[in-house]
């Protein structure tokens, strides 16, 4: 007998509601913010570990890649 209710499959294969694609943008906001912060403090300072602000770049720019995608499911098509 299995304990999972009928309901608890369908969270994991529903679309993610508007407000949740909201929240998840506002969040990689942030966190690309962070981490831009992150590296030009390091980067002023000189003390920079070039390694970490390549390794750090790459994340941003990942995280900029996703941002661009959620604002794209955000932002309604318009058929001009």
């Amino acid at each position: 007998m299995s304990n999972e209710t009928p309901d608890a499959n369908n969270d994991e294969t529903s679309e993610p509601t508007q407000a949740e694609l909201e929240a998840l943008l506002a969040r990689l906001r942030l966190e690309h913010r962070r981490i831009d912060d992150e590296i030009r403090a390091l980067t002023e300072n000189g003390v920079a570990d070039m390694l970490k602000v390549r390794r750090m770049k790459k994340i941003k720019l990942s995280m900029k890649d996703q941002i661009t995608y959620l604002e794209n499911q955000l932002t309604p098509d318009i058929i001009a």
